[in-house]
């Protein structure tokens, strides 16, 4: 089967060195199933790891870590799914990526696809999706149901970017008032469209913005673009007993300090953490997923797909990471495998 791999850590300077390979189709052990991907996103996860070192052991590295397909096999102890079904998943390390025409995939990380979308469409969703609930309900500890949450404020730096738009949806749909930044005409649109309450200009003193809508401190900060830039600002503009996630690892060291007068709370959110360390807690990734499907059907959430490419290539791989690493991506862009497979 074909597999699309690089073979050594490389920047875009390099020029594209993403390669075709045909490897054997795994089988599916205990617990596991293998998929057919049909579309796969790419997010900023796969442009941080084809840049980092190769381990002794890696002879090449498939990146992908979002996907929809259909399940070819099922292995032994699997009895939620059957061969055929539509399935979506965010994937996790210790498999190989969705760069590749089918993907073995441990099941407790999949759910069925809204019946609703498009695969393309429903690609866009899972890993964006995933690290937004858990942002929210475990990091945050929002209430699942709605009315406890109103009146609470949830400030995303980036709201047009993909786990902004789609966080955005979520924290609305669970009863919380939101506040995005933005600073071009057609991110601070998108955002809007996404339900965004307010949106501020990121490129004015954020403290300002909100005083403009006679707001002084919000109860949830979501940091998804820079954390150092945006660190000591979110402190200030958290409530006291507050809490700050982030998804974006720091770059200089910063003083923890800051955080102790306001009893602030401020937490790394890493999507791929419960199947990293395999924790008994693990079936969350499926659970937020069908939670995600049901809204999606339901007409609660809509997708954030913004982009699509189409053939799994080395060519449309290397546009659509020179496309993310251009910083001006608004919502997800998808690769269809298939140019001919969309329905």
């Amino acid at each position: 089967m074909k597999a699309i791999v690089s073979n050594n850590q490389f920047s875009l300077d390099d020029g594209n060195q993403f390669s075709e390979i045909d490897i054997p189709q795994p089988e599916p052990g205990e617990g596991e199933i293998l998929i057919k991907v049909e579309t796969l996103s790419v997010n900023p996860v796969d442009t941080k790891l084809r840049q980092q070192p190769f381990s002794d052991e890696e002879k090449h590295r498939i990146l992908g870590y979002d996907a929809v397909g259909t399940i070819e096999k099922i292995g032994n102890n699997v009895s939620t799914f059957k061969k055929g079904d539509r399935v979506f998943y965010s994937g996790a390390p210790s498999y190989a990526g969705a760069n590749q025409q089918y993907q073995l995939m441990d099941v407790r990380l999949v759910a069925h696809a809204p019946q609703s979308l498009k695969p393309t469409e429903a690609a866009a969703l899972p890993l964006t999706g995933l690290t937004a609930y858990e942002t929210l309900f475990d990091t945050f500890n929002i209430s699942e149901n709605p009315q406890e949450n109103r009146g609470k404020t949830l400030l995303i730096i980036n709201g047009s970017g993909g786990v902004g738009s789609i966080a955005t949806q979520i924290a609305k749909a669970y009863g919380l008032r939101v506040i995005t930044t933005a600073s071009r005409t057609e991110t601070i649109e998108w955002s809007k469209q996404m339900g965004a309450d307010l949106v501020l200009n990121h490129k004015n003193d954020l403290s300002d913005e909100l005083k403009k809508h006679d707001l002084a401190d919000v109860d949830y900060i979501f940091c998804t673009f820079n954390t150092d830039a945006y660190y000591e600002k979110m402190i200030e503009l958290v409530k006291p007993h507050g809490k700050i996630t982030t998804i974006v690892a720091f770059q200089d060291k910063q003083d923890l300090n800051l955080l102790k007068s306001k009893s602030v709370t401020f937490t790394h959110e890493f999507m791929f953490t419960r199947p990293l360390h395999q924790t008994e807690d693990m079936q969350k990734h499926q659970t937020y997923l069908q939670d995600i499907a049901q809204k999606v059907d339901d007409g609660v959430y809509h997708t954030t797909l913004n982009q699509t490419l189409n053939g799994l290539t080395t060519e449309t791989l290397f546009k659509a990471h020179e496309i993310l690493e251009s910083h001006k991506m608004i919502g997800k862009l998808v690769i269809q495998v298939d140019e001919d497979s969309e329905n």
